[in-house]
């Protein structure tokens, strides 16, 4: 992992064609944008574990 830090405004490249720029700082809250070409799949951390999670239950309620 690696931490960069930026403040309004600034934001960072990730490979040729991603950008990640912060739009808001408020409080402890941060607003993201994020430009990435359409055929990249994009999904919230949290979202994708709980369709893993999901998966898991189904696949072993199958095998059971």
């Amino acid at each position: 992992m690696i931490i960069i830090p930026r403040e309004e405004g600034e934001g960072v490249m990730i490979g040729d064609d991603i950008v990640v720029t912060v739009v808001e700082i408020r409080g402890d809250r941060v607003r993201l944008a994020i430009e990435y070409p359409e055929d990249t799949p994009i999904e919230r951390g949290e979202v994708r574990s709980r369709i893993r999670t999901y998966r898991d239950v189904a696949l072993s309620s199958l095998s059971s």
